[in-house]
């Protein structure tokens, strides 16, 4: 099976997210747009109404990725009982970066005080950044070369946004471009860590891995992020995104021999209302199943998954010996499932 990554010997430890302070409403930001919505003749309300996402969190203004991603690490260290000299690895795999270079893992690494045998570098997949951080980590410890990993991200989406709104305030703003950059304005901030370890030790809950697909021809450019902007097109990205998920779900099922009733939740990367029931709808799954995370917090990248997974296990959602799927569709495109036994 080729894209595979299935263990029978690796488990998570340590769970841990952390919510950005500052709560910014869709109202908040059509009222800064007012007057380019009553010039293009766009009613007010759209934001949320074709998104679902009532609001969305910044940080302090300055605040760095590595920050808020060595708080959520130090969360899930902490959470995990391992010794902070244990971790052999650090992976950062948020989209959000302090620099070009150095890495932005380099960072938190320093932050976070860690060995200095722990291998650390970032790895970027757009919205499945996190799960391939997973697999990573998890190859790792299946393969002799560690006993415990941490990934984390850390997403800012504060710049983001604040550029959108001033370049779609301006006059020159056209009804095209307010819906090309509309997915900027439903980004969101958070940050979260995860420890994974080898399962001869006490505790921990079983990750067994999945598979991932990719469709990237003639898909690539569906979704163009830069650090001031996002351009998409959201119904093609939409399309496409589905088309894989439907694919790389049908070679899941029969690969795994997964019983799609036999799972308790469904942790999604959730960009909007529309395409979370698109998924569901798709693959044919119970919506109820899906935590929400996007009504209060909107899209937050690769850090979203992981959230979603670490707030279900806060609220009572998961619980000992739930059954749990990690799903995504990123920007590329590519799509990725993998299971959790809790």
């Amino acid at each position: 099976m080729r894209a595979a990554q299935r263990y029978d010997d690796v488990v998570i430890t340590g769970l841990a997210h952390v919510d950005a302070p500052h709560v910014v409403t869709s109202t908040e930001l059509e009222d800064r747009l007012a007057g380019t919505l009553a010039r293009l003749r766009i009613t007010p309300g759209l934001l949320e109404k074709l998104s679902g996402i009532a609001e969305r969190r910044v940080w302090d203004e300055g605040t760095m990725p590595s920050e808020v991603a060595a708080q959520a690490g130090e969360r899930a260290l902490a959470r995990s009982g391992v010794a902070r000299d244990d971790i052999g690895a650090l992976i950062n795999t948020s989209v959000s970066r302090d620099h070009l270079e150095p890495s932005t893992a380099s960072i938190v690494h320093g932050r976070m005080e860690l060995s200095p045998e722990a291998v650390n570098f970032d790895l970027g997949n757009a919205c499945l950044g996190f799960l391939n951080g997973m697999n990573t980590v998890s190859t790792m410890i299946s393969a002799g070369e560690i006993d415990h990993g941490l990934v984390v991200a850390g997403e800012t989406s504060r710049f983001a946004m604040e550029s959108t709104i001033a370049r779609l305030a301006g006059d020159d703003a056209t009804r095209a471009m307010f819906h090309e950059q509309f997915a900027t304005l439903t980004v969101g901030s958070g940050a979260v860590g995860m420890v994974l370890s080898r399962a001869d030790g006490p505790g921990g809950h079983r990750y067994l891995g999945g598979l991932g697909r990719a469709s990237t021809m003639g898909n690539a450019e569906l979704c163009v992020g830069q650090a001031d902007e996002m351009r998409t097109d959201s119904k093609g990205l939409l399309m496409a995104g589905m088309e894989l998920a439907g694919r790389a779900w049908k070679d899941a099922v029969a690969a795994f021999d997964w019983d799609t009733e036999s799972y308790d939740v469904y942790c999604l990367h959730q960009v909007s209302k529309v395409h979370t029931r698109a998924v569901s709808a798709q693959l044919g799954l119970d919506h109820d199943r899906f935590p929400s995370l996007y009504p209060r917090f909107g899209n937050t990248g690769p850090a979203g998954v992981p959230t979603v997974l670490s707030k279900a296990v806060d609220d009572g959602t998961v619980v000992e010996g739930s059954r749990v799927m990690l799903m995504g569709v990123g920007s590329g495109i590519n799509a990725a499932a993998a299971e959790v036994i809790w």
